[in-house]
């Protein structure tokens, strides 16, 4: 499978192939440069490059690690198995081990985040933790204060450097992957999705089987347009709008955005606090449910039957 997704066959292999701000890529390539890992926090967005990162150190120093999901592996018995007999025992490189904790964010607070204070300490000698999150606040505070923590929070000044670093990346790997492709639409979507680059890597993956990524398909990538779901919610018409949320091809997190920004020009004066409160409850709830399109539903509802329209 990894051969098959783009996100894994052009993987960084190197901090220095990784698209950062030299401010975050400059400690990562110390801990490289000393072969010396620390326990380490990464936070940020999704698609930003932590694991990536941490990846690439652990290849870069031929450390022994393995890999825990944490949205899949919350659990106290993750911890007693996985986790404790791989820190336990010695690499068999003679090196130290790492172990990555990804969407640490996931695991339990209660049990496996306290049980993991304490192996960070027991097994320090041995073996190193990397945990990456979306949501640093998620993290208990022994946890944090026992790792350096690494923000993936983007300045103005880096994000076009990055996104023009991001375009040539792209236009190398559609060469490399035989697909046709015209710059402005490579644009479109980079503005899109910036900076996720696993989603920009997914999309021109699944447009890429039209067999060539032309304006053809700008339809598909452009922004969202909002008109039709504020005709719907003004409306108080549900069906209209559980309709729109199976069938529109949008990101949640663009939609909260553009709704937000449009609150003063629909919304009575009024409305307007009631409105945010219900979009950064639901923004929030976004990283952790089951069903995506079931929270943007439950969303939409409560903002229909919560606030005045214009």
């Amino acid at each position: 499978m990894q051969h098959l997704l783009w996100t894994e066959s052009h993987r960084p292999k190197t901090i220095e192939e990784c698209i950062l701000p030299e401010r975050l890529k400059k400690p990562f390539q110390e801990y490289v440069n000393t072969k010396k890992i620390p326990h380490l926090l990464l936070s940020g967005g999704a698609g930003v490059g932590k694991t990536t990162v941490a990846k690439a150190m652990c290849n870069q120093i031929d450390a022994d690690y393995i890999m825990i999901n944490g949205s899949d592996e919350s659990g106290i018995d993750v911890f007693r198995t996985k986790i404790k007999d791989f820190a336990s025992s010695m690499s068999f490189t003679g090196g130290r081990k790492v172990i990555i904790v990804d969407e640490a964010d996931y695991l339990n607070p209660n049990s496996t985040q306290p049980a993991l204070r304490n192996a960070m300490e027991e097994f320090a000698s041995n073996c190193s933790f990397i945990f990456t999150c979306n949501f640093k606040n998620r993290i208990i505070d022994p946890l944090h204060s026992r790792c350096a923590v690494v923000d993936f929070t983007l300045r103005n000044e880096d994000k076009t450097k990055m996104a023009t670093q991001f375009f040539k990346r792209i236009q190398l790997i559609l060469q490399s992957e035989k697909v046709e492709y015209e710059d402005m639409v490579i644009a479109e979507l980079i503005k899109k999705h910036f900076p996720d680059f696993r989603r920009i890597l997914n999309e021109l993956q699944r447009y890429s089987q039209f067999g060539k990524i032309d304006v053809g398909i700008l339809t598909h990538i452009g922004e969202v347009s909002i008109a039709e779901i504020i005709k719907h919610l003004k409306n108080k018409d549900f069906g209209a709008i559980r309709k729109w949320v199976a069938t529109a091809d949008f990101d949640a997190a663009t939609l909260y955005r553009k709704l937000y920004d449009n609150l003063y020009d629909v919304l009575q004066p009024q409305s307007i606090p009631q409105a945010v409160i219900i979009l950064a409850d639901y923004q929030y709830k976004q990283a952790f449910v089951a069903d995506v399109e079931i929270n943007t539903v439950a969303c939409l509802t409560e903002i229909m039957v919560s606030v005045e329209f214009k």
